[in-house]
């Protein structure tokens, strides 16, 4: 029979493409259709949907965390079950010449046994062509096993630089990380080396995010630790603050604060036509005038002015133009929080919070650091 020989082979080709594509290829794969993408779209959507019915910011982490481990797993198991039903139709269609033509279950069950290498041995090729796809089904069963355990610590290590930039993000612009905070930690007189050294930082690990999500886009759904911090709003504070140096502080590293911004700024964009994340049109004004001058009164107190002429709010405005669409849109499909550009109310940061209580009356503003005599 042609048919199932033809539609086991077409199913077979698919996910080793798919599996090469997405493991072994390291980088963007465009094209109308994708197996892995349709099972990310498939499953994301409707988790995202229940997730909006949680009513507290923990429980609703809680159950997003779950998303990324179990839709890699997920995956894993469409794929080995394609490769059982393909070489299952194969089996089905060569042994139809056979008087003793068995049921497709049977060609199933003889397809898992194999893939899985079990070996019982109760149900047997007999023709020369059935043995030939036996081998491969079982040459393909180790290969399939031994792609997916190294896989998974690559996985993992880009997970795990990924979050400890944003750990150490939390003592240096708070939590949720902000421009505001992350300027005024830095005020102060001998501050323009350390708040450089720290763009430049940012500069190598946002192009560090931004090939490890590309190669591996399952890393984007992996969530952070904390429920107030993200990989993205991490990148929108660092994008804030570079745009305010470029834009409004005289004596800042214009040159690092630009290089800095063009990182970070192809990191959004690159990811969000990747997840097909469209800008939208009407954006929330996320600097209205009033934060704007809070922004500047805050700053002011460290002694970090910001100029408010035309001029430098122009170049604000369009600096801001630049990623905040592509941000938004990021947060839309992720569902990560864009953090405000100044925090509304006094927020106790990550490092001083425990299951027994928080630390309180120190902060980390024009110099100051904690030291192992604080309580």
């Amino acid at each position: 029979m042609i048919l199932p020989i033809i539609l086991g082979a077409a199913t077979v080709a698919l996910v080793l493409w798919e599996t090469f594509e997405t493991i072994v290829l390291p980088r963007r794969v465009v094209r109308p259709f994708r197996l892995t993408v349709l099972v990310y779209r498939g499953t994301w959507v409707p988790w995202r949907a229940i997730a909006r019915r949680f009513k507290t910011d923990k429980s609703r982490e809680t159950f997003l965390s779950f998303f990324g481990p179990l839709s890699l797993l997920f995956l894993f198991a469409v794929w080995a079950a394609l490769i059982i039903i393909g070489f299952g139709l194969l089996y089905y269609g060569w042994s139809g010449q056979d008087p003793a033509h068995p049921r497709f279950a049977t060609c199933l069950y003889l397809s898992g046994t194999t893939m899985f290498t079990l070996g019982l041995g109760d149900v047997l090729p007999h023709t020369w062509p059935e043995r030939t796809l036996v081998v491969l089904e079982s040459g393909l069963g180790f290969g399939f096993l031994a792609l997916i355990l190294s896989y998974l610590p690559v996985i993992y290590q880009a997970f795990s630089r990924r979050e400890v930039n944003i750990v150490l993000l939390d003592a240096r612009a708070g939590s949720p990380p902000t421009a505001a905070e992350l300027l005024r930690r830095h005020a102060g007189r001998d501050s323009l080396e350390p708040l450089e050294r720290l763009l430049r930082e940012w500069e190598r690990s946002t192009a560090d995010i931004l090939e490890s999500h590309i190669s591996y886009p399952f890393v984007s759904y992996f969530r952070s630790q904390h429920t107030n911090e993200s990989w993205l709003a991490a990148v929108t504070a660092i994008l804030d603050a570079s745009s305010l140096l470029l834009a409004c502080v005289e004596g800042s590293p214009p040159r690092q604060a630009r290089l800095t911004f063009a990182m970070c700024r192809h990191t959004v964009v690159d990811l969000a036509q990747l997840f097909r994340a469209t800008p939208p049109r009407n954006l929330p004004d996320r600097l209205p005038a009033a934060e704007f001058a809070r922004l500047r009164t805050l700053l002011a107190e460290v002694g970090l002015l910001l100029r408010q002429d035309q001029e430098s709010l122009a170049k604000l405005a369009k600096l801001r133009s630049m990623y905040e669409p592509y941000v938004e849109a990021l947060s839309a499909h992720l569902y990560m929080r864009v953090p405000p550009w100044i925090l509304g109310t006094e927020v106790t940061d990550n490092w001083r919070t425990s299951a027994w209580g928080r630390i309180s009356g120190l902060a980390l503003g024009a110099g100051n650091v904690p030291d192992e005599h604080s309580d």
